[in-house]
């Protein structure tokens, strides 16, 4: 037994973690704390190192995998860093803008594609090229601003090697492919959402665009792309073919160090260039934030909080309802969709009976949550990039947010 009882422990855990969050602390440190915290409150104090050593004990499959997974976030976030420093997301960003034709393709597929890369504030990337297109298209402030991060996290939430992603496949046991399929039809809803509300009304260009080199510019983008496409395929494949490397999760470390190597050699990455990335704090935030997600899962499963909370949620209680409740309000108010989904998972898996539909709905409700946070740091950027009014921009993404909400819990429903 813990010094308190379960429940009284998780509120004191969550608000240190919402306190922690608006002192702006690192997620990475303040995940880790959060766990510990409430290990300290929930468990019995000689039982903490036991406990904690569980989620990361590289003599069991959950061990390893858990290790694996960190270890992957650390290089998923250096990646993202090299293609940055290097110069080749700038490349990426202009073959695209120049290869496609359509204004408003542009205004969907950049932000989307520059989404891969999970870099904090990462909407500014895209910034540049929505205020120019959008300026085209005679659009306001504010919907310049619902395009870039509407259209930013579009493909993310079925991006396998996002940190969201791995952490979900890792705490539930859900296959990547079946999560993957399960996302896809919501994906779809949130485009054409998205697409109607950030595009009623919008005629043709007000101006002409310079003319391209499609030569050039398809060689260009196909470079750029490489490395991420060699990271896709190479999971994909390696998940595929060796169930063993699946489940310890290598297959998605193999496949991003598959990545960053194209991108050193395309790059043409120096050692002081990989000297300078490996400074940057935000690798190790998110690898941290990662391991903390791990340690939170083994901390909930045995202080007895899951029993607890199924003493509170009524007998015949609509489970759907109880998953968007609890994932969409962690994910906003943390700011956090990994920290949302870790939290989510933890105290849901086993309160409820949690199938593949009800895995992809706390998955996907985490996402929108995070969507339209006050403390989501692509949102606030972008904001401040183009001088909009935050109260216009909530008028046009709320609709969204919850006309994407209601298709995608009637969709899974209705599976």
């Amino acid at each position: 037994m813990g010094l308190i009882d379960p429940l009284t422990a998780l509120v004191i855990s969550l608000s240190a973690l919402v306190f922690m969050l608006v002192r702006r602390v690192r997620l990475g440190i303040a995940l880790n704390v959060v766990a510990m915290i409430l290990a300290l409150l929930s468990v019995d104090v000689i039982d903490v190192p036991k406990v904690l050593y569980s989620s990361v004990d590289p003599s069991t499959v959950d061990g390893q995998l858990a290790l694996s997974i960190t270890i992957t976030s650390f290089g998923i976030i250096l990646l993202s860093q090299l293609y940055n420093d290097s110069g080749t997301i700038d490349l990426l960003n202009k073959s695209l803008e120049r290869a496609l034709k359509s204004p408003k393709a542009v205004l969907t597929i950049i932000p989307a594609v520059i989404g891969l890369l999970p870099v904090a504030g990462g909407a500014l990337m895209s910034a540049p090229v929505v205020d120019l297109e959008g300026n085209r298209l005679g659009l306001s402030r504010p919907k310049k601003v619902y395009v870039n991060i509407w259209f930013r996290h579009l493909i993310f939430p079925m991006y396998p090697l996002s940190p969201m992603f791995m952490i979900a496949v890792a705490l539930t046991g859900i296959g990547s492919v079946t999560l993957l399929s399960m996302v896809i039809p919501a994906i779809m809803i949130m485009a054409v959402v998205g697409y109607v509300a950030g595009f009623r009304g919008v005629g043709r260009p007000l101006e002409e665009r310079e003319s391209l080199r499609e030569g050039s510019d398809v060689k260009d983008l196909l470079r750029a792309f490489s490395p991420i496409a060699v990271s896709i395929v190479g999971a994909i494949a390696l998940g595929l073919l060796s169930h063993e490397l699946s489940k310890r999760g290598l297959d998605v470390l193999i496949a991003v160090v598959m990545g960053l190597l194209t991108l050193i050699a395309i790059a043409k990455v120096t050692s002081k260039s990989l000297v300078n990335a490996l400074k940057r704090p935000t690798i190790y935030d998110i690898t941290f934030a990662t391991l903390g997600a791990f340690l939170l899962r083994s901390v909930v499963s045995a202080s007895g909080l899951s029993e607890a909370l199924k003493g509170l949620v009524p007998s015949g209680s609509p489970s759907l309802l109880l998953i968007v409740a609890v994932s969409t309000l962690c994910s906003f108010s943390l700011g956090s969709p990994l920290t949302g989904l870790a939290i989510s998972i933890s105290v849901l898996k086993d309160v409820i009976d949690t199938s593949f539909e009800e895995v992809a709905l706390m998955y996907m409700a985490s996402c929108l949550g995070y969507i339209i946070s006050p403390l989501h740091l692509c949102l606030l950027f972008t904001v401040d990039y183009f001088k909009a009014d935050l109260k216009e921009v909530y008028r046009a993404s709320l609709p969204s947010f919850a006309v994407s909400l209601a298709a995608i819990v009637a969709l899974y429903a209705l599976i």
